[in-house]
Parts: C-alpha cells; sequence; structure tokens
C-alpha cells in the first residue's frame, strides 16, 4: 500500500487553485472526486483594507502536516494539498487553499472540512486588521464559532 504524504506549503506568494488541482490529478484514474476550499481576505463591509498574517516558522508547517496527515488516514484520502499565505494580504485576495481528492465526494468533502476546523484553530497563525480609513487594525482573536466547528471531529 502506497503512504500519501500532502503537500503543504507556508507562503508569501498568491497561488494558483486550478494549477494546484492539475498537480495533484496529472495521470491519476484513481480519484473520483476533488474538493477545493479557498478562503479569501474579506473587506468586512468595506471597513478593511486587508488582513496582516503572520506565523511561527517551522511550527505552522509542521502542524498543517499533522492536520492534514490526520485527514488523510481518517478519510482514505488520495491526495491532500494544504497552502497557507503570510504577510500583507488585501481585500478579496486569496489567504488560504485546501484540496482534498478521494475516490468518492463525501470524503472529500469531510476531509477538507477537517483541515480547516483545525487549521483555524490549531495552526500557529496570528492576523491582525489594517482599516480602510488609515486606523491601526486589532489583531483578531480566535472565535468560540471555530473552536465547537473543531469539536465536532472528536468523539
Amino acid at each position: 500500500m502506497t503512504t500519501i504524504s500532502p503537500t503543504v506549503r507556508v507562503q508569501h506568494q498568491d497561488f494558483d487553485q486550478q494549477t494546484e488541482i492539475e498537480l495533484m490529478t496529472e495521470g491519476r484514474h484513481d480519484i473520483g472526486a476533488v474538493v477545493t476550499f479557498t478562503g479569501l481576505c474579506r473587506g468586512e463591509n468595506g471597513r478593511l483594507e486587508a488582513l496582516e498574517l503572520e506565523h511561527y516558522p517551522g511550527m505552522a508547517e509542521a502542524e498543517i502536516t499533522r492536520i492534514a496527515t490526520l485527514a488523510i488516514e481518517r478519510f482514505s484520502l488520495l491526495g491532500l494539498t494544504a497552502i497557507h499565505r503570510y504577510g500583507t494580504i488585501a481585500t478579496g485576495e486569496n489567504i488560504v487553499l485546501v484540496i482534498a481528492a478521494s475516490p468518492h465526494r463525501q470524503a472529500a468533502f469531510d476531509g477538507a472540512n477537517f483541515v480547516m476546523d483545525y487549521l483555524k484553530t490549531s495552526a500557529p497563525f496570528w492576523k491582525k486588521e489594517h482599516e480602510r480609513d488609515g486606523k491601526a487594525g486589532d489583531w483578531i482573536s480566535a472565535k468560540d464559532a471555530d473552536d465547537h466547528a473543531r469539536d465536532k471531529w472528536q468523539g
């Protein structure tokens, strides 16, 4: 049996979703479903100009790899890519990409959701708001809803 290893990158530069899907699926005939999630920087009704994302280098990649490996094992995924950006990201730009591939759709959906629910709560990233009016923004605190989404996978 072949061990599936996730593709994990934490990078400043943008990513291309279609290119990443092609890298995962090219020449593969065992994949029946590909689910993608792309997280974008919201403008919060015109209030925000950008988000500043910081991460703990090395630790962020290790934690995302741990989460992605758990998803591969738990949902029998045939491929998983997780890319998270850092730096100043303008509204409308990409922040995160998760691609999950499996023989059937439900496993791919569940795998992508699992990764995002854990990524939001477990990976060492910090977000600071940059407001459109030039005011110094706040660091964003974790949300209870994110913890609840993660907790549904336990048990």
